[in-house]
């Protein structure tokens, strides 16, 4: 049997999972990364308080359902008493995807079901449980610890949203003028923040199309719970919904969203296709075709995340004419996929988390604090 060479600082994953099965596959994926190893595993929460009593993990990886303790009181006494990034890692229901919502309220850094990983030997299942891995890795949880930055292993061909939709060409006339339009991408740590910023919005903001990284069906239910929470309606994207004023659209778990223009207005496409940046949803391939459909008549806002999904979809749409922002590394839970959009001139300002929506209400009566920098 290979063993994997592991990094001197590898993240150490503590395993807390009834099923010895399920212990087993993803001890293995996480143990095929030499950036990632399993310190050890965990029948439940009591055991695993045993196991932490000689050293505590970087990231817990986190069954719901198990005997004596469940999941979430689990949760709830580690936040309260030690803060420590959390995967929650559980099978996937209706019910479940309520149950995940809560764990993602208390504190969870992410939440992926064991249903969407497969089989423990395919390729993107190692990468799906790894990435999430390290994203927790670089969560801020723990006061005043600073993130360590551990780039992902890419051993695969990491697909661009030209798979899905060509760019907007070089020499492309300026798009008519249209009702404007907002297109946030957001991964590690966009729950709560996409909470913080659609809470704030009022029924007449422009429309909303939002790719948050989160599993099949569990789109559903923080698109409703987030329903309950606003002023504006927020529902899960469906394939020819019409954009309007006081909506929210999030993209399903399982497919990217495009829009097109109808007049004056905007539809949401919810396509199948491949992986883009290794994630469907992409926010590559939304920004994209916000630039391409929308161009100076959007904005367009990426937030907190690991990687650099949206990255090139939001320098595409400033090259449009579009109004860019990214969430500054002072209010990210991860200062990943914004950092790359600095990086590459993608942003034309960095706002804090508490600003963004100011900045959406401002768009369309061209009010907001960057757009009057600008002198636009």
């Amino acid at each position: 049997m290979n063993t994997v060479k592991k990094d001197a600082d590898a993240i150490r994953v503590l395993i807390v999972e009834d099923s010895i099965t399920a212990r087993t596959m993803l001890k293995m994926m996480l143990e095929s990364a030499p950036d990632i190893t399993v310190m050890d595993t965990a029948r439940d929460p009591f055991d695993a308080v045993e196991k932490m009593k000689a050293g505590l993990p970087d990231v817990i990886l986190l069954d719901i359902e198990m005997p004596r303790m469940d999941g979430l009181t689990f949760l709830r006494r580690i936040m309260s008493q030690h803060p420590l990034p959390v995967v929650i890692c559980s099978n996937h229901t209706e019910a479940g995807s309520q149950t995940a919502m809560k764990a993602l309220e208390m504190g969870a850094v992410e939440v992926m079901s064991k249903s969407q990983l497969g089989s423990a030997m395919s390729d993107e299942a190692k990468i799906q449980i790894c990435d999430s891995v390290r994203a927790a890795a670089q969560a801020r949880v723990r006061p005043n610890k600073k993130p360590v930055e551990r780039k992902p292993l890419v051993a695969e061909k990491k697909l661009s949203a030209d798979v899905i939709l060509p760019p907007r060409a070089e020499n492309a006339p300026p798009v008519p003028y249209s009702e404007p339009i907002i297109a946030i991408g957001a991964s590690t740590g966009g729950t709560d923040a996409l909470a913080k910023v659609l809470t704030e919005l009022t029924p007449d903001c422009p429309p909303v199309v939002i790719v948050q990284h989160m599993p099949e069906r569990f789109t559903e239910a923080f698109a409703r719970r987030l329903d309950g929470l606003c002023a504006i309606r927020v529902k899960e994207a469906e394939d020819g919904d019409e954009l309007e004023k006081g909506l929210a659209l999030i993209a399903p778990g399982h497919s990217h969203v495009t829009l097109t223009r109808v007049g004056r207005k905007y539809r949401c496409n919810v396509i199948g296709g491949p992986y883009v940046c290794r994630h469907r949803p992409s926010v590559d391939v939304l920004f994209r075709s916000t630039s391409c459909e929308a161009g100076k008549n959007a904005m367009g806002v990426l937030m907190t995340g690991m990687g650099d999904d949206g990255a090139q979809g939001l320098l595409e749409m400033r090259k449009a004419g579009s109004l860019t922002l990214a969430q500054n590394e002072e209010t990210c839970v991860v200062y990943g996929m914004p950092r790359e959009a600095v990086l590459r001139g993608a942003a034309v300002r960095s706002v804090a988390l508490n600003d963004i929506a100011s900045e959406i209400m401002g768009f369309s009566t061209g009010a907001s604090l960057t757009q009057t920098a600008l002198g636009r």
